[in-house]
């Protein structure tokens, strides 16, 4: 979809100054649009304001003054993580103007058909899949949007021959009208982002946005395991390919044989698609698969699948799926010290994400957990911490988890707050580890938690604590 001189001589309000509003604002300057940028932040804590004046573009720093949102907007772009309590934006939902996020004004300026990928977890691993698939089967994917490059900054290079594989956020979707990709994936639903959604129907209203503009024409690639994603089932018009790891199914993309919970997985299994014919394509080995845990063989079936809806050859898959090694903060082993092995798992920010970790390992693990408290009481990690060797917590959580796991009945229970900075308690969390673990254990960070309470984001959490093993 691209329409060139659509927001030509309109007046389009851009709410925030991080990565995507400074690239959105561009991409709307270079189109003809007037705009105006603002952020709450104060000037000097915003050095891309000078960047965007000197094309052109106004910017308000400091607040949101009287008169930003008037009659004459046309359209506001907000980043993802601003509230539709904020001011400027009940402002405009009371004036009856549009209000977006940079997917939607990037998929009205593309040329390339695109691939949208969401759920709680999982995202940016699939996508990267997606797009190491995609290229092995010369298909020209341009990976972008939550994962690092704005989409509005990459869909400007996009062609028709192009693919644009992107990673999409609930806050992002929620901010979408007509933003309809060719292939859309849900990989999975898991409480989180409450405190912005205020409830799951909300949030599980905005993932599946994903597929609200779909037709016949587009695919949706389902999670067939989740009960959530199946049961949008009756609202997609678009058609479907399901992925499952314990059903064989009569099309879409399986485990055989399947995988049963609370049981061993020593057989050998097999990747298998299965189209509409009910012919069948062996992808390849689960134990060929380049990243461990069984949620990684999830990842997995969704990678193929979205792969194969955009019409990439099956039997090059495989190949993919035994080369790629994973993404930095997601599982990510990190040393052996004293015998035991370190892994960065920062990236989980929910209960489910840290027990689809702990789910990867055999062996005994000494857990690092703990950060943000969005209110949830971590009740969901306690079938799983039963078999935890001991949990070192820390942040705002540390005492909901410490709780979680002495019902769990985890032997050793240490809580960290040493009153210094955040990179001092996680290095005394990963010392305070390394000195319950012994040889042929695990250490896992896998938080389960946001970051912001110490951090100012995931990577900064997860690279300290790599830091720290390194130093030990």
């Amino acid at each position: 979809m691209k329409h060139p001189d659509l927001y030509r001589g309109e007046e389009v309000v851009v709410l925030g100054l991080a990565k995507s509003g400074v690239q959105v604002a561009k991409v709307l300057h270079e189109h003809g649009a007037v705009v105006t940028v603002n952020d709450k932040k104060e000037r000097d804590q915003s050095p891309e304001a000078s960047e965007l004046e000197a094309l052109g573009i106004s910017v308000i720093c400091g607040g949101h003054p009287d008169g930003l949102i008037h009659e004459g907007i046309s359209l506001v772009v907000k980043n993802p993580g601003i509230p539709y309590s904020a001011p400027p934006v009940q402002q405009a939902l009371a004036l009856g103007i549009e209000i977006v996020t940079e997917v939607e004004v990037a998929y009205r300026l593309c040329a390339a058909p695109m691939i949208g990928i969401t759920g709680s977890n999982g995202k940016t691993t699939t996508t990267t899949w997606v797009g190491r698939m995609l290229e092995a089967a010369g298909m020209k994917p341009i990976v972008a949007g939550n994962i690092g490059t704005p989409l509005s900054q990459a869909a400007q290079d996009a062609d028709e021959d192009n693919w644009m594989v992107v990673e999409l956020s609930s806050f992002q979707l929620k901010g979408t009208e007509s933003f309809r990709p060719k292939v859309g994936c849900l990989l999975n639903v898991a409480e989180t982002h409450l405190d912005y959604h205020g409830d799951m129907d909300d949030y599980v209203a905005s993932k599946a946005k994903l597929f609200a503009n779909q037709g016949p024409e587009d695919t949706a690639v389902l999670n067939w395991d989740d009960p959530v994603c199946r049961g949008l089932v009756p609202y997609i018009k678009a058609g479907i390919l399901p992925f499952s790891m314990t059903e064989e199914l009569v099309q879409g993309i399986f485990v055989r044989p399947s995988y049963v919970p609370d049981t061993e997985d020593d057989l050998q299994r097999v990747i298998v698609y299965r189209d509409y014919t009910e012919s069948e394509t062996e992808i390849a080995a689960v134990d060929s698969i380049g990243l461990p845990g069984r949620f990684n063989v999830e990842n997995a079936l969704a990678a193929c699948g979205i792969a194969i809806a955009a019409g990439a050859d099956p039997a090059v898959l495989g190949g993919v799926l035994a080369s790629f090694r994973g993404v930095e903060h997601r599982l990510e082993y990190v040393a052996e010290k004293g015998g035991a092995a370190y892994y960065n798992n920062s990236k989980a920010t929910n209960s489910k994400a840290t027990a689809m970790a702990l789910g990867s390992f055999k062996q005994p693990v000494v857990l690092i957990a703990g950060g943000l408290d969005r209110g949830s009481d971590y009740m969901e990690l306690l079938p799983v911490l039963g078999g935890v060797k001991a949990l070192v917590a820390l942040g705002q959580t540390k005492d909901k988890l410490a709780g979680v796991a002495q019902l769990a009945g985890v032997k050793a229970v240490i809580s960290v707050d040493n009153g210094e900075s955040a990179a001092a308690v996680l290095q005394e969390a990963v010392r305070e580890a390394s000195a319950l673990a012994e040889a042929g254990d695990v250490v896992l960070l896998s938080p389960a938690c946001a970051s912001w309470d110490m951090f100012t984001s995931y990577e900064e959490r997860g690279r300290i604590f790599k830091e720290a093993v390194h130093n030990l």
